[in-house]
């Protein structure tokens, strides 16, 4: 197997079909094809399906196209951490944030990064938290934003902040609570509408429901924020969430955020690296230019609801 076999297939799948990659690639289709072959002859399984109007990936393929992703990327940072300058990082490096962080830090790390480092191509993904734990730790991220749920084995972390979840709903709703703060209790008697279990937010609100021997009922999954929002206008129940994926609508007043007790929620916001792959000099300063906007971000209480953790 060939690193070119694994560039001419990952391109394949990336523009749909063998004639299109063959052009990107300047490379003959014929040839292309045969690379292609004699892959999935090595690997003793078929790897895409062809037809007049392009190719898909089978179930094989699919599997392979993640690792082929990951091997490449690790090619090219390690070429890169050799040959690049510690005083001016370049290349690039990949950061994954969950959905509920990207509204707070992306927008800020990505000016940020463009005045500090020009040579550096900071490439984001938003993503739930599952699937950004696999692909930091095999490669396909360089670093991650997650949430210290204690079981972050196998990856190095950098604590960030800590965020208090608290129950919104539509201003003006009959599930507006009468007080200033609500009991867990009763934001869990209200009809719910909450990101599915693989998002980091899920699991903590259940664990804090079971700790207090209280439990969820009725939830409304929605794993898209802008989908919850749009619930959330149309008084379809309420949420725990922090502040800031909401905030624009909570500061208009279209929404209302009001804080939890008995037990307050809280998560913690770490920054993530792989134990097993080291990180380029770019990588390394991003990591360091994350801590920095963080903290100048809840200085300045542009991060609402986060406090720095040391």
């Amino acid at each position: 197997m060939e690193l070119r076999q694994l560039r001419y297939f990952v391109a394949i799948v990336d523009h749909g079909s063998l004639s299109r990659a063959a052009l990107v690639l300047h490379v003959a289709q014929p040839a292309l094809t045969q690379q292609l072959r004699q892959l999935e002859e090595e690997l003793g399984a078929q790897l895409l399906h062809r037809s007049a109007h392009g190719v898909l990936s089978t179930d094989a393929g699919k599997i392979f196209y993640e690792h082929a992703q990951a091997i490449l990327k690790q090619v090219a940072d390690a070429r890169a951490a050799v040959t690049q300058s510690a005083t001016r990082p370049s290349g690039s490096v990949s950061l994954g944030l969950p959905h509920s962080i990207s509204g707070a830090l992306a927008l800020p790390l990505l000016t940020a990064a463009r005045a500090t480092y020009p040579e550096i191509t900071l490439q984001l993904t938003e993503e739930i938290t599952g699937n950004l734990i696999e692909q930091l730790k095999s490669g396909r991220l360089n670093l991650a934003v997650l949430f210290d749920d204690g079981q972050l084995g196998g990856v190095e972390t950098t604590p960030l902040v800590e965020e208090d979840l608290v129950y919104i709903c539509r201003a003006g709703s009959s599930w507006v609570p009468q007080a200033s703060t609500i009991t867990l209790a009763a934001a869990l008697a209200t009809p719910l509408i909450l990101p599915a279990r693989q998002h980091g937010v899920r699991p903590l609100i259940e664990h804090s429901a079971a700790q207090a021997g209280l439990a969820l009922a009725g939830i409304i999954e929605i794993n898209s924020i802008a989908i919850l929002k749009s619930a959330l206008l149309a008084d379809m129940g309420a949420t725990l969430l922090p502040l800031a994926p909401l905030r624009t609508e909570i500061e208009s007043g279209a929404l209302v955020a009001v804080p939890v007790h008995s037990p307050p929620i809280r998560r913690g916001v770490t920054l993530c690296a792989s134990r097993n792959i080291p990180l380029t000099n770019a990588a390394a300063a991003i990591g360091r230019l994350v801590r920095e906007v963080t903290d100048t971000l809840c200085t300045n209480g542009q991060w609402p609801g986060a406090r720095l953790r040391q």
